[in-house]
């Protein structure tokens, strides 16, 4: 069914509209929010969710300046991650694993010469491999490792659209979604590293991830503790364990409304946390109108990840929309908003009666990181609403084989920043890659 988007939702974004300036600041949206009565922000939370997500696939300035910095063509947009691969003359293999519970995972490569050293690549929440990507040759992480003839691997996790398969369960069934990033860290991540190590004869591999991506190494390397044993360096980009300190007002107020999150079962489906293409046609058309002199869209976004509009670049914004959301269940989002509410970096909670059942104590066990011995290294931005760099830091000094932890030299360097910014290979990269060449265990 269409949803009707209601009085009370227009007055906000009217709101939003007619602010004066073209960025609007978290105490403004905070201002507005805030406002609101209980249940009138109860109407509002799911517009709002979608409404981010709308940025996260429509955000771009409305002005048509700017450099041509990535290789990219709109074409990007309508391909798979193989597909794309393939189109700028990189070689390309698709493989597929099982986990111990079932899940089949899609995992794509861009290989090298027998023997190279492997680095597996893995995405954040609501995103794939195509993140990797998706900002071209000479940009894209995958790529300059590729160059550098390094064996990349780029992992999918369950439910994103190259992972949707299982050996009983299909996505219909509300049972196939019942997973949070602790499935995806205790059985996908193992899977594929696994399965990644055998199929190249190596005994260990670099790891890079991204948001979501070292929430699940975090979760594998504390939880299954010899897989730290088969990690030469972990590079953690934008890293999420603890979210105390998460900025993001849209999402505070997801978190202060946990319990009324079943109003986005209604929309995004009972178990898998993906909007119905139908309301983000409706909303976009009246967030993103490209009549007024900037994109609202573009201020969403930046209420979610941190405003850094100078390295936003045009030329990407169609092929993110063609490959995000790329899927995910709704647990994930939830089991975010849950660590926002007890400060604590812990297991999924199922509330009291069946974390007794589950766990044999009323409250989550937490993750003990301090029992990670891979080396670790951070890098956070001071501008990430998201991986904030207070609780960037608290992990920080938990982590006992800290190889290093950087702040990013860009004060507006956000969440997103790490994957699509004009300057991400200088900021980010050229370092990253540098840590690899130089590593020794």
């Amino acid at each position: 069914m269409r949803y009707a988007i209601n009085q009370n939702y227009s007055i906000v974004f009217n709101q939003f509209v007619n602010r004066r300036s073209n960025y609007l600041s978290g105490s403004a949206i905070d201002g507005i929010l805030h406002s609101l009565t209980p249940n009138a922000m109860e109407k509002l939370l799911t517009p709002v969710v979608v409404a981010a997500l709308i940025g996260l696939v429509h955000a771009a300035p409305s002005s048509d300046g700017g450099t041509r910095a990535f290789q990219v063509d709109d074409a990007d947009a309508r391909l798979t991650v193989p597909q794309l691969i393939q189109k700028y003359n990189y070689p390309v293999e698709v493989h597929h694993t099982t986990t111990e519970d079932g899940y089949e995972l899609e995992l794509h490569r861009i290989p090298s010469l027998p023997g190279s050293p492997v680095v597996f690549l893995m995405h954040g929440l609501l995103c794939s491999s195509a993140d990797w990507v998706i900002i071209g040759t000479n940009n894209a992480l995958a790529y300059l490792l590729a160059d550098l003839g390094y064996d990349v691997w780029m992992g999918n996790a369950r439910g994103n659209r190259y992972s949707r398969r299982h050996v009983s369960l299909t996505p219909k069934m509300h049972a196939f979604w019942q997973f949070s990033w602790h499935e995806i860290g205790y059985y996908d991540l193992p899977a594929m590293l696994d399965y990644t190590l055998n199929q190249t004869n190596q005994s260990k591999l670099h790891y890079i991830g991204h948001s979501q991506g070292t929430t699940s190494f975090f979760v594998m390397a504390s939880t299954r503790p010899e897989y730290n044993e088969k990690i030469h360096l972990m590079q953690a980009l934008a890293p999420v364990a603890f979210t105390e300190h998460v900025r993001s007002p849209l999402l505070r107020v997801m978190s202060r409304f946990q319990n009324s999150l079943t109003a986005l079962f209604d929309i995004f489906g009972v178990g898998e946390f993906l909007p119905n293409r139908a309301i983000l046609n409706e909303i976009a058309e009246l967030l993103c109108s490209k009549s007024v002199h900037w994109n609202l869209c573009l201020n969403v976004i930046f209420q979610i990840a941190g405003a850094d509009p100078e390295q936003v670049e045009l030329q990407s914004v169609p092929i993110l929309i063609g490959h995000s959301p790329a899927g995910a269940s709704t647990k994930q989002v939830v089991h975010f908003a849950q660590g926002m509410r007890s400060h604590r970096f812990q297991q999924y909670d199922f509330g009291k009666i069946k974390n007794l059942a589950v766990y044999g104590m009323a409250q989550p066990p937490e993750y003990n990181v301090s029992d990670i011995s891979a080396p670790v290294v951070l890098y956070y931005g001071t501008n990430d609403y998201l991986a904030e760099a207070r609780d960037v830091q608290r992990l920080s000094g938990m982590i006992r084989n800290l190889a290093g932890c950087k702040q990013m030299e860009v004060s507006t360097f956000n969440h997103l920043d790490f994957l699509i910014a004009k300057d991400v290979k200088s900021l980010l990269y050229d370092d990253v890659i540098r840590r690899i060449q130089e590593w020794v265990d």
